[in-house]
């Protein structure tokens, strides 16, 4: 077993960041906006700030970085390859996505009819970022 090649990680999770990114942006810009301003609204807080946007790009590009972390992490255990990214996607989405949303779905926080379009909007996007990332990965 080598060790994680961190330049390629880094590479990788930047490739990752950038389609989390570009995939958020559509999701709340285009898709769901609205819906969350009036969620915002029924929890008594205002729209999200475009000041916190920086926020949200910086913790996509962390998210993307993990991702292809995790892919070198398992990668000698599964070997390289699609099933492998597919196993750190799935991972990496259960874990950052679907566990805090099944929160909020429990206790009714935002509209479930949101928190399930957001959570397999994320599903898909973390599949395409993983298998990006570690396409973009090497050992060497």
């Amino acid at each position: 077993m080598g060790r994680i090649n961190l330049a390629r990680v880094l590479v990788g999770g930047f490739i990752a960041g950038l389609i989390i990114n570009a995939s958020e942006f559509v999701l709340n810009v285009m898709v769901i906006e609205e819906q969350m301003n009036a969620a915002m609204a029924a929890l008594n807080q205002p729209p999200i700030a475009p000041s916190m946007i920086i926020w949200f790009v910086i913790f996509s590009f962390g998210f993307g970085f993990m991702l292809v972390w995790t892919y070198a992490a398992i990668r000698p255990r599964f070997g390289a390859g699609l099933t492998t990214a597919l196993c750190a996607s799935t991972l990496c989405w259960g874990l950052a996505c679907l566990y805090p949303n099944l929160f909020f779905y429990v206790m009714n926080l935002f509209p479930r009819s949101l928190i399930v379009l957001t959570t397999a909007w994320q599903l898909v996007e973390t599949v395409v970022a993983g298998v990006a990332g570690a396409w973009a990965y090497t050992e060497a």
